[in-house]
């Protein structure tokens, strides 16, 4: 019988199921040798294998069983050497099918088979062997940023070197795979914000694992450098920065133990190639710190070769000093090693460019401006300097245009001006590749130059805004911002008043951009010219521009008011206002433009005409689009109509007063037109308003008679008569009592009108019933009746009616005006003898009875003395003509009345005694010349 016929079944049974599972692995990993794969069958073939993998673990230890260890620890080096192949076709291949996770995911496959076969005998150092492939699946876990899959290999790297006893080996390769994986996994755990892990892993490497060798000294300081980098490179704070000295100081000490175990000059050169680099990262964190003492003393360690050998003279030492000099306040020697710069030839770009910056930014003065400037210029033939460079120098002399000192601002720029005007620096914008920054050199010139323009140090922006224009090539590409340069320089130049200049820049402008901005800047210098015909030009020419918009007038009138232009504002609002009869969306209202328009022309005088024009403008759009549409709702509108009527009252007034009647009938006739929209709201007030401007306008078409002397026509009456029944309407609506005058100017101006019309019933009519208002007065009577008695038109009805009506309204009051009452008499005595004549004696008779009553019991004086002479002679010589005529009593009856009057008159009384004797003779002689008229005569007696 065989052994095998007499093994145990479990036995049998488990070694296929070995051979079973080793079968599958051996297919797959067939499959992962044949190198055409796609990402998806990758894959797929890394979950199998994984699986088959997981299936096969279970059965493990593999302990008496070296040949089923032995061959999966050559499946595991097959898988891995198709993995370098497929790795290593892919470096060539760059389009390959599948992605570097799915390799690294086989890699970690086949690590994790290798080290299910553990220790095989045959195979020297398996553990080790074990190890290296989970170190190299790490690593490229790591590089992948998978750092959880990569701490995961470095861990179970650590498990199986962990078993070794590290003093028995002796191999080099085989230590320093030990330190290899000890510092990966510290920098693992450091990606992951585990420091205080990674620090623990380089502190026990420090311990146990330098072995005495210089390449594992080199190898922890260098890590220990890396991670106090980091620690420097992403926090500032106290805390971080001792972190990040605290592991500096120890790559430091590293490096310096190593020195000891160096055994070749060329590994002596490399530690203290890895110590100067490290002091000087040292001299950083201090020099962050503001600790500028250390930062000098490593400084000055480094140069005068504290760690044997020659001095360090790295580029960035004089950048560290210069910092470090001017934390100090020591500007003199900041200078100096910023100076000294320009003699190391061949110095990196950025290591001068950030001296130069942070120099500028410490000295911050134009001094520091110029020193920097100098620097720069001095290092343009010896170092290599880029555009890029020349836009960063600029833009820090420069500054952020905050610098609150104008005089320090100035003169950075003055210093900005001349690095760019160089021509060594324009010479590095010239190639095609340099054109990005060409535009941010551009850019950093217009900006400062805007800055100074805001602050109106216009001889400054000018020079620096024609420095920008060198970094702008004379291309069709760049001809909108030439032209932009050249209008803004344009308006520096206004700034300073040289106009002549101005209009050179704003010409070449318009050549190269010929748009709305240029025609408006040439209407500003003609503004400034006082050139207000060009500039009335400039008005038409800026509407044929392709981008007008009306804004521009509307700006256009702004300016020439600024400048006291006024026909030039007008002009402008004139072609403003044409735009409103289109549907072109407007800067603002009509109404906006029409009252600033009439606004301006009342600045100046004899522009009534104009004024009349636009304010009619105003009355006929309003009439058109509705009061709502044009002025405005509610309070707005309101406020805008009662500004046009109190415009047009005003003016009409003003013309009255000038004896510019027919102007002034145009704005009265127009503000009772603005007033009467107005009426739905102060309807009180409005309609006074409304009254008034027709009466007026009634009393200018009189007046206006005189002027032009020539009456009015029919046409011009019968409007008289219709704008007076207006007002009468509106009268009869205020309450009583309401402008007496008002009732008055009324009364008079319609009195005369109808009486040009014969209407002297309704004349009388008016008279009656201005009588019977609480608005009648004396003064207002006289005048009415005085005036009925002047002219070709006179009305002797009116006339006696309304004096009659005075008179007795003067007697009626407390104090009469006895001198109107004289007045009065006088007139009434006057229309009695002249329209009545004589035949109607008793009533002028009465007259002069009512005047003797009225003066009995008066003071002496009260009554005016000439008016009573006046009274007195003129009724004794009304006695004359009876008497010749025979009519004694007649004559007797005038001769007692001039006689009573004569009484009451002082001064009079040598002509009473002369009357009193003339009247005893005449009496004596009344009985001789009873049946005869003698032709004798009394004496003529004359006021």
């Amino acid at each position: 019988m065989r052994i095998a016929d007499i093994s145990s079944p479990d036995l049998r049974h488990q070694s296929d199921h070995h051979e079973r599972l080793l079968s599958q692995l051996e297919s797959l990993i067939k499959q992962a040798e044949n190198q055409n794969h796609s990402p998806e069958t990758l894959s797929t073939l890394s979950s199998d294998l994984r699986q088959t993998l997981s299936q096969l673990s279970q059965l493990a230890p593999f302990s008496n069983n070296n040949s089923l260890k032995l061959r999966i620890w050559k499946l595991s080096y097959r898988l891995w050497n198709s993995c370098v192949d497929l790795s290593n076709s892919a470096s060539v291949s760059r389009s390959s099918g599948f992605s570097k996770e799915s390799v690294a995911g086989l890699r970690h496959v086949a690590s994790d088979l290798l080290s299910l076969a553990a220790d095989v005998s045959g195979v020297p150092s398996p553990a080790v062997k074990s190890a290296s492939f989970y170190h190299k699946t790490g690593l490229i876990w790591h590089d992948l940023k998978k750092f959880d899959l990569a701490s995961t290999c470095f861990e179970r790297a650590t498990d199986i070197v962990s078993k070794l006893d590290i003093t028995r080996i002796s191999d080099s390769g085989e230590k320093k795979l030990l330190l290899d994986i000890n510092i990966a996994r510290s920098r693992a755990a450091w990606e992951v914000l585990d420091r205080n892990l990674a620090i623990t892993l380089l502190n026990r490497a420090k311990k146990s694992l330098l072995f005495g060798s210089f390449e594992h000294h080199k190898s922890l300081a260098s890590q220990y450098l890396v991670f106090g980098k980091s620690v420097l490179s992403k926090n500032n704070e106290a805390s971080s920065l001792n972190e990040s000295l605290k592991l500096m100081n120890e790559a430091l000490d590293l490096c310096e133990k190593g020195l000891s175990e160096a055994t070749t000059r060329e590994e002596t050169l490399e530690l203290k190639g890895l110590q100067s680099k490290t002091l000087r990262f040292i001299s950083a964190v201090h020099l962050q710190k503001g600790e500028y003492e250390s930062v000098i003393k490593c400084v000055r360690v480094l140069r005068e070769g504290g760690f044997g050998g020659g001095g360090d003279h790295h580029a960035s030492l004089p950048v560290l000093a210069m910092k470090a000099w001017l934390g100090l306040g020591r500007y003199g020697e900041a200078e100096r090693e910023l100076r000294g710069m320009v003699a190391i030839k061949g110095i990196p770009e950025g290591i001068w460019v950030s001296a130069v910056e942070a120099y500028f930014q410490a000295a911050g003065t134009a001094a520091g401006a110029e020193t920097a400037t100098g620097v720069f210029l001095g290092l343009l033939g010896r170092c290599h300097v880029s555009a890029k460079a020349a836009v960063r120098v600029a833009h820090r002399v420069v500054g952020d245009g905050d610098d609150v000192n104008e005089e320090a601002a100035k003169l950075r720029s003055k210093v900005v001006a001349e690095l760019a005007s160089d021509e060594r620096v324009q010479a590095l914008f010239t190639s095609d590749t340099a054109a990005k920054e060409r535009t941010a050199m551009h850019a950093v010139l217009w900006n400062c130059a805007s800055n100074h323009f805001r602050s109106k140090d216009y001889e400054t922006s000018a020079e620096i805004f024609e420095k920008s224009m060198l970094y702008l090539p004379c291309d069709m590409e760049n001809r909108i911002l030439r032209a932009k340069s050249f209008r803004v320089l344009c308006l520096c130049y206004l700034g300073l008043s040289q106009l002549d200049r101005a209009q050179e820049y704003i010409i070449e402008a318009e050549k190269l951009e010929p748009n709305i901005a240029s025609a408006f800047l040439k209407f500003k210098i003609c503004l400034q010219k006082s050139d207000h015909n060009g500039a009335t030009d400039q008005i038409l020419a800026m509407k044929t521009c392709l981008d007008f918009t009306p804004d521009f007038l509307s700006l256009s009138a702004h300016e020439a008011v600024a400048c006291r232009a006024l026909p030039v504002a007008v002009a402008s609002l004139s072609n403003l206002l044409n735009f409103y009869t289109s549907k072109t969306a407007m800067p603002t209202t009509e109404v906006v433009v029409l009252r600033t328009l009439v606004t301006i022309l009342t600045q100046e005088p004899s522009n009534e005409s104009e004024v009349l024009k636009y304010c009619k403008r105003t009355h006929a759009r309003a009439s058109k689009l509705g009061p709502d549409c044009f002025y405005g709702k509610e309070e707005v509108g309101r406020r805008e109509l009662n500004w046009f009527a109190a415009t047009s009252w005003n003016f009409g007034t003003k013309c009255g007063k000038e004896k510019k009647y027919e102007l002034c009938i145009e704005f009265l006739r127009l503000a009772s037109e603005f007033y009467g929209v107005l009426i739905d709201g102060k309807v009180e007030e409005n309609s006074i308003m409304v009254c008034k401007s027709l009466i007026l306008t009634v009393s200018a078409m009189i007046a206006s008679e005189s002027q032009r002397q020539a009456s009015l026509v029919d046409t011009e009456v019968k409007q008289a008569v219709e704008l007076l029944d207006r007002a009468a309407q509106i009268l009869t609506s205020l309450s009583s009592g309401t402008m007496p005058d008002l009732l008055f100017m009324y009364t008079f101006n319609a009195c005369d009108i109808h009486g040009r019309i014969n209407n002297s019933e309704a004349q009388l009519h008016l008279v009656k019933s201005f009588v019977s208002s609480k608005a009648c007065n004396p003064k207002h009577l006289l005048q009415l009746g005085l005036t009925a008695l002047q002219g070709p038109r006179s009305n002797p009805q009116v006339a006696t009616f309304a004096l009659n009506e005075c008179l007795s309204a003067l007697l009626s009051s407390p104090l009469p005006d006895y001198e109107n009452v004289a007045l009065t008499i006088r007139k009434l005595v006057a229309v009695s003898s002249v329209h009545k004549g004589d035949t109607d004696d008793d009533t002028v008779h009465s007259m002069y009875k009512q005047a003797y009553r009225i003066m009995v019991g008066l003071k002496e004086g009260e009554y005016p003395s000439e008016e009573g002479k006046w009274l007195a002679m003129t009724a004794w010589n009304r006695g004359a003509v009876p008497m010749r005529l025979g009519q004694v009593d007649l004559a007797k009856k005038w001769m007692n009345v001039g006689l009573e009057l004569a009484k009451q008159v002082a001064g009079m009384e040598t002509y009473r005694e002369c009357m009193e004797d003339f009247i005893t003779s005449f009496e004596k002689k009344c009985h001789e010349l009873k049946h005869k008229i003698t032709g004798q005569s009394k004496p003529q007696l004359v006021a």
